[in-house]
């Protein structure tokens, strides 16, 4: 067993990758001699030189569509935007471009890219650089979106991502970075499309991704001190969502709450509480609950910013809120 970081484990996913397959590249800003903004990518230029770890100019498109071009080629491109609030300067090349392209010539184009991107607060970077803008690439039918909520997931998830043939949008919360966890060894690749649960229950379950995971295993603990049985299901992938697992979960415990940091309104959220009120609905015991950001932008005053942000005391409301009722 041995300590990794989040951030160490997305770095070694990176550099197993590339000791696997010379095809893969790094692109992005400061990715090369700067390590990255949050040191994920330290040492690989040193370890397989710039051909392959290569720093951009400050040019969200353009790094796009070099990517882009270059997973046509032949290449399978890793190309990070240093906040997700700027994958608004992708959308042409991702949405229009890597997204249509197996479908435009008849399955003969592939596009193994991946584009990784950190979201989220917690650290008081104000409205422009804390959004979590995961439910726009999951609307885009092409696009595969993953969002892993510790360091395992975080390598396991990264080697399937680089070695799929089609897109991947792979979303790493900033807040996440320093976390550190005993792990083996050896980290197997981990399919993407499959849930995780993290925490067998009977009564109520909570879906969640990401940094969201740990609130609602916080709160499960605090809901187990009142004798609820709470279930934890970790989606790990976005797009496609594990319909089969959330709604298996459901069938057990007749409840269901589902939490993400982004802004509750038209996200993740509310397609998992259509799709589960639809087939699922047999199984429902109480009305479904969802926890989310309020509509706003994130604030930059720290305590603003812990008001606006779910927190574990708000999922406790939301479970509690589902049980009473039904």
């Amino acid at each position: 067993m041995a300590s990794l970081r989040f951030g160490a484990a997305i770095g070694k996913a990176l550099a197993d990758a590339m000791e696997a397959d010379p095809c893969v590249i790094l692109l992005g800003e400061d990715v090369a001699g700067a390590g990255g903004s949050f040191g994920v990518t330290r040492g690989l230029l040193d370890r397989f030189g710039p051909e392959r770890v290569l720093d951009t100019p400050i040019s969200e498109a353009a790094m796009a569509g070099m990517a882009v071009g270059a997973a046509m080629s032949g290449l399978k491109p890793v190309f990070e935007i240093m906040f997700m609030d700027f994958t608004t300067l992708v959308m042409d090349a991702m949405v229009n471009q890597a997204a249509k392209a197996r479908f435009m010539f008849g399955g003969q184009c592939s596009i193994p890219l991946v584009l990784r991107t950190p979201h989220g607060g917690g650290v008081s970077a104000g409205p422009q650089h804390s959004q979590c803008l995961e439910a726009w690439f999951a609307h885009v039918p092409g696009l595969k979106v993953v969002c892993p909520s510790g360091p395992a997931n975080a390598y396991g998830l990264l080697r399937s991502a680089i070695a799929d043939p089609d897109p991947v949008v792979f979303v790493e919360h900033k807040a996440l970075y320093a976390t550190k966890v005993d792990l083996p060894g050896d980290l197997p690749a981990l399919p993407l499309g499959e849930a995780a649960i993290l925490r067998p229950g009977e009564q109520v379950t909570v879906v969640s991704y990401g940094a969201a995971v740990a609130l609602a295993l916080a709160a499960a603990d605090a809901m187990a001190a009142e004798g609820v049985s709470v279930e934890v299901v970790d989606l790990q992938t976005i797009q496609p969502w594990d319909e089969g697992a959330v709604l298996a979960s459901l069938r057990r415990t007749g409840r269901l709450v589902i939490v993400h940091e982004a802004v509750e309104a038209f996200g993740v959220g509310a397609e998992i509480a259509a799709r589960m009120a639809d087939v699922g609905f047999d199984a429902l015991k109480a009305p479904i609950v969802r926890v989310g950001a309020p509509f706003m932008p994130a604030p930059f005053a720290a305590a603003l910013e812990q008001a606006w942000r779910p927190d574990a005391a708000r999922v406790v409301q939301a479970i509690r809120r589902t049980m009473q009722r039904g």
